[in-house]
């Protein structure tokens, strides 16, 4: 069977109440570490016991967070005030504009202007985020190229393998075109030989004819000569 509801409400037995508290008290810490690690959350928690003792947790450090949290109260305070929400703006935008000047200016020492006035310390910095950025760019460019190869080879294979098998083929054409002509030329020439027999065979049958036509007139010749 599942557990029951607990009634919220306070325990009145003293040592039910220090153990439940101890239980949770340790619960909600691990509560709160879990969704600081998890969720890269900033969190400080205080706790009080009924007999004055502080326990807390933060994920940084406790006075940070509590500065963070008095820092924000009093800018959601502020924002009720339309004159404080357009001083709170104000100092949004000078801000911005000190942040693009500053991206500006480093933008043009990047590209070799505004050198001007800068130490040698300065001049080595920029030339060692430079080289840091030129590396990064070499990285990025041989490892398009090789992506490049890897594929173009690739194709070239399979390309390669396309051909073979095409070329497969044309020899199994061929062969079945070659056996198609000695087929073709074992029947002609059986049909000449028939039409060779069939010729003297004509040939050999008119002979007799003429043979037993020319008899008679032998035989009329010889009949006449004797009377």
């Amino acid at each position: 069977m599942g557990r029951g509801k607990i009634v919220i409400k306070r325990i009145d037995d003293s040592t039910s109440r220090q153990v439940t508290f101890s239980k949770r008290r340790k619960g909600l810490i691990k509560k709160a570490k879990e969704l600081a690690i998890l969720c890269d959350a900033e969190v400080g928690l205080i706790i009080f016991s009924n007999t004055d003792k502080v326990y807390d947790f933060a994920s940084s450090s406790m006075k940070s967070a509590i500065e963070r949290f008095n820092k924000t109260k009093m800018e959601q305070q502020q924002l009720l005030n339309p004159a404080s929400e357009v001083m709170f703006w104000q100092r949004e935008a000078a801000t911005l504009r000190q942040e693009l000047h500053s991206l500006q200016e480093n933008h043009r020492q990047l590209m070799g202007e505004k050198l001007n006035g800068l130490s040698v310390n300065e001049l080595h910095n920029i030339e060692s985020r430079l080289e840091m950025s030129l590396r990064g760019i070499r990285t990025k460019k041989e490892q398009m190229l090789t992506d490049e190869i890897k594929e173009l080879t690739k194709k070239r294979n399979l390309i390669h393998h396309e051909n073979l098998e095409l070329s497969r083929k044309v020899q199994r054409i061929h062969q079945e075109n070659i056996e198609l002509h000695k087929k073709a030329y074992a029947t002609s020439s059986s049909n000449v030989l028939g039409l060779g027999e069939l010729e003297d065979a004509a040939d050999a049958s008119n002979a007799q004819v003429r043979l037993q036509l020319s008899q008679p007139e032998q035989s009329c010749y010889d009949s006449a000569s004797k009377s």
